[in-house]
C-alpha cells in the first residue's frame, strides 16, 4: 500500500507560529522525494481553514502556539471523516504522551533533523493502509431534560438526551430520535435559545444539532457537513464558523 502513497507523492501542512522554523521544516519536508506537495499556516486556526478547503495527508505541527495550538488542532480533526495523519514538531518532550493519546503518527524533537523528518514520512506513508483514528467521545450531556409530545392522540415523553437532532418545521420543531419523530409545538429558535447550554449548536436554518451527537464532520470542496447517525445534515456558510468556533472550544480540556 506504500508504494501508490509515494508515488503520488503526499500533501502536507506544515504548521508553526515562528516564521523560522515553519520555513525549515517547509524546505525539509519538500527535500523529501516521497512529499508532492506543502502548504504551510502560521497558527492552528489558519491550519483549520486549509484543512476544510482541501485535502492533505498529513500535518506537521508544532505543539506550542497562541490561541489554537497543536494540541487542540489534533483534538478537532479526530471529528473529521478522513482526518490528516498527525506529526507533532516540539522543542518540549513533555507533551508526548498526550500527543500519542491523541492517536499522533510521530513526536519529532526541535531542532528537526532531516533524517528524522524522513523517518515520520515513512511512519505517515505506512499509516495510511490503516484505519483512520476513531472519532472522539462525545461529551456528557448536562442534566437531562423529559419533552412531551403527541402521537395519534397518546401523549408520550422524550428525553432531550434521546435527540439525534432536530429539524424545523413552519412554526413547530420536529424531535429525531431513534425510534421517531416527533413534532413539538414550538420554534426551533426558541429551542436552540433553551438547549444551547445542553451542548446543542445550531448549523442551518433547518437544523439544531446537539454536539455529542456528531458523529463525523465532512469537508466537500469547502463545504461542511456533519453526520449524525444515518443523516448527513449540511451546515450552512452562515454557521460553519460559529460550529468550528464550538468545536475549538469543546476540544480543549479543562487546564
Amino acid at each position: 500500500m506504500s508504494e501508490p502513497a509515494a508515488t503520488a507523492g503526499l500533501r502536507v501542512l506544515a504548521v508553526d507560529d515562528e516564521a523560522p522554523a515553519r520555513a525549515e521544516l517547509s524546505y525539509l519536508l519538500g527535500r523529501d522525494e516521497r512529499v508532492g506537495h506543502v502548504d504551510t499556516a502560521g497558527d492552528g486556526a489558519e491550519a483549520l481553514r486549509l484543512i476544510e478547503s482541501g485535502v492533505y495527508d498529513a500535518l506537521f505541527v508544532d505543539i506550542r502556539m497562541p490561541g489554537l495550538d497543536g494540541l487542540d488542532l489534533a483534538r478537532i480533526l479526530r471529528r473529521f471523516t478522513e482526518p490528516p495523519a498527525v506529526v507533532f514538531v516540539s522543542a518540549y518532550d513533555q507533551h508526548a504522551v498526550e500527543a500519542f493519546d491523541l492517536r499522533a503518527v510521530d513526536y519529532v524533537m526541535k531542532p528537526v533533523r532531516e533524517e528524522r523528518l524522513a523517518e515520520a514520512v515513512g511512519r505517515v506513508i505506512e499509516g495510511r493502509a490503516r484505519s483512520a483514528p476513531a472519532a472522539a467521545p462525545p461529551a456528557p450531556a448536562d442534566d437531562d431534560e423529559t419533552i412531551a409530545v403527541e402521537l395519534g392522540g397518546v401523549t408520550r415523553f422524550v428525553k432531550r438526551s434521546d435527540v439525534r437532532y432536530v429539524e424545523a418545521h413552519g412554526d413547530y420543531a420536529r424531535l429525531v430520535t431513534d425510534d421517531g419523530r416527533h413534532l413539538v409545538r414550538v420554534s426551533l429558535a426558541l429551542l436552540e435559545e433553551q438547549w444551547s447550554s445542553a451542548g446543542f449548536v445550531r448549523i442551518h436554518r433547518r437544523w439544531l444539532v446537539p454536539l455529542r451527537a456528531i458523529d463525523e464532520v465532512r469537508n466537500d470542496g469547502g463545504r461542511m457537513s456533519v453526520r449524525v447517525g444515518d443523516a448527513v445534515l449540511q451546515v450552512s456558510r452562515r454557521h460553519t464558523r460559529e460550529l468550528r468556533d464550538t468545536l475549538v472550544r469543546s476540544a480543549r480540556p479543562g487546564r
